[in-house]
């Protein structure tokens, strides 16, 4: 029952957002009227911006899409944003089709050039592309940074940072160690 309540309010939302996009960036915008975005979620495509979603994109409460001015952001078909994910496009994001980010994936195709005149306050930015293959699952509470390309079939495990080139059909999992150390009680 509680899917249908929802699919009242994902699908109007969906459908208002996108049209909003069409309408205010023209053939610089491509995607499905028909999707379920949540009202709760932030898409933001600056002037000069490119953004195609393929059909059957989904976008849950919480997901942030930014896409900057001069940045080119391509989403497959059956993509699915997640709770709290943000896909943050400088320059170049591309995701394939069934693309599956569980929630908290953060991904980025820059970086802060704390180098620059005037250090992170500048707003200076070093950019490299991001690409997703196809049929990849992230799980949460990833981190994919810039300069990064994913292959298809890859399975990226939980509280993973990524960073360079994965082939395709990886599974990719950050191992962390506990240490357990027990210490004298004082008498």
């Amino acid at each position: 029952m509680n899917k249908y309540i929802r699919a009242l309010g994902v699908y109007p939302a969906g459908a208002l957002k996108m049209g909003l996009l069409k309408l205010l960036h023209g053939a610089k915008f491509t995607g499905p009227l028909l999707c379920q975005v949540s009202p709760y979620t932030e898409l933001t495509v600056d002037r000069g911006a490119e953004l195609s979603i393929g059909p059957g994109f989904k976008m849950r409460a919480g997901a942030i899409l930014r896409v900057r001015r001069g940045a080119v952001c391509r989403i497959g078909k059956n993509v699915s944003l997640n709770t709290n994910n943000m896909l943050a496009c400088q320059e170049s994001v591309t995701l394939g089709d069934n693309v599956l980010l569980s929630p908290n994936v953060q991904i980025y195709d820059h970086d802060h050039d704390y180098r620059a005149e005037g250090g992170t306050a500048a707003m200076q930015y070093r950019t490299t592309p991001v690409v997703i293959g196809s049929n990849v699952w992230i799980g949460a509470n990833c981190v994919i940074l810039r300069g990064t390309t994913i292959g298809d079939n890859c399975v990226i495990g939980a509280n993973t940072v990524v960073r360079g080139t994965i082939p395709p059909n990886s599974i990719v999992t950050q191992k962390r160690e506990t240490v357990i150390e027990l210490r004298e009680a004082k008498s």
